[in-house]
């Protein structure tokens, strides 16, 4: 197997790929494929169980106050959803502009409210997540994005205040521990750190998805969706399942050893690139993301040739984002130190050819 470092889809550990591919063929005792398995029989049921049961234990929360939904539509769905749910007409949402997914969030937004942008490092080519904020008290909440997996950074504090907190946890849920309680709602696309695509992940405080401010259809209402435990519709059943063995392997080796192993993976690739000759960093060193770490080539020219040289070595995804260029490099759970150790002789087996 090639080493996969996209940003998603991204890698799946081998344990949970074998015991899918089994499941292709029989799921259990059922007699029938888990692609052809019943959304609404009880097998798809104990899906949903385990993946709510891992969902919480990783998260530390409280299945009595938070609701755990699974949803297609990506995270563009989510961004017009959120407004739609939770946006009344002439109120204001705040928002924070880290980097392009968080402005596009933002940008749905207008079509219900107001924009607030509490906070933006826009002028700074996103380059560092902001940490001084702007937040009116009578917003109907404030939305935020942990991670940024174009531009390589990441948020470690967040706003303490009595709006509604929602963030977008995309690239990053699952890889360290935080007191998610804070958070009035958390959503994150599978295909990165959590499963294959085809389903998105909203984690949300029962009281507050109840605060639903304009009459919706079903599908497009997370009050529905929790009451009706993500089964409004035919719910992506594989993908959910492929998400739910990723994380019981999560569960079973805890948030503890995940979240070191992330700092040791990324605090691997940072030390190497600082004192590079050929490779550079662009994020700000207290924004630098442990899920995505993008850097340049000194001499830009050298990138391609970069990448199919990795390719040849049985290393792939490593390209920066269409719009950016460079490299980005994700290190996922997926991801172990190991396999961060062999891409890090690739990068350096390159310099040394081109010193």
């Amino acid at each position: 197997m090639k080493l996969n470092f996209n940003a998603g889809p991204a890698a799946l550990p081998w344990e949970v790929l074998e015991t899918a591919s089994r499941s292709i063929l029989e799921y259990k005792d059922s007699g029938m494929s888990i692609l052809s398995l019943p959304h609404r029989g009880p097998h798809f049921k104990d899906i949903l169980d385990d993946a709510r049961k891992h969902v919480l234990q990783l998260l530390g929360l409280s299945g009595e106050e938070y609701a755990v939904m699974w949803f297609q539509g990506g995270g563009r769905l989510q961004f017009e959803m959120i407004p739609m749910n939770f946006l009344p007409d002439g109120a204001t949402a705040a928002y924070i502009d880290s980097g392009r997914w968080a402005a596009d969030a933002m940008s749905n937004a207008g079509r219900y409210g107001k924009v607030h942008i509490s906070a933006s490092s826009r002028e700074d080519d996103y380059k560092q997540v902001p940490t001084a904020w702007n937040i009116p008290e009578d917003a109907a909440y404030l939305h935020l994005t942990a991670n940024n997996t174009i531009y390589g950074t990441q948020s470690f504090t967040f706003p303490d205040t009595d709006v509604p907190v929602i963030a977008d946890f995309s690239s990053e849920l699952f890889s360290r521990k935080l007191d998610y309680s804070r958070f009035a709602m958390i959503y994150a696309v599978a295909q990165k750190n959590i499963g294959p695509s085809g389903t998105t992940l909203v984690i949300a405080r029962k009281d507050f998805i109840q605060q639903t401010v304009r009459e919706l259809p079903e599908i497009l209402s997370y009050k529905a969706m929790a009451e009706k435990n993500s089964l409004v519709n035919t719910a992506p059943v594989f993908s959910i399942y492929v998400s739910s063995l990723y994380l019981g392997w999560m569960a079973a080796k805890g948030m503890d050893a995940i979240e070191q192993e992330s700092i040791a993976k990324s605090q691997l690739l940072y030390h190497y690139i600082d004192q590079s000759s050929l490779y550079y960093t662009v994020a700000a060193p207290d924004s630098r993301s442990r899920m995505n770490v993008c850097c340049r080539l000194r001499r830009e020219e050298l990138t391609d040739a970069l990448v199919a040289f990795a390719a040849e070595r049985g290393i792939l995804g490593i390209g920066g984002h269409r719009n950016i260029g460079g490299l980005r490099i994700s290190i996922y759970n997926a991801i172990s130190l190991q396999d961060t150790e062999q891409l890090l002789a690739v990068l350096k087996e390159f310099e040394q050819m081109h010193a």
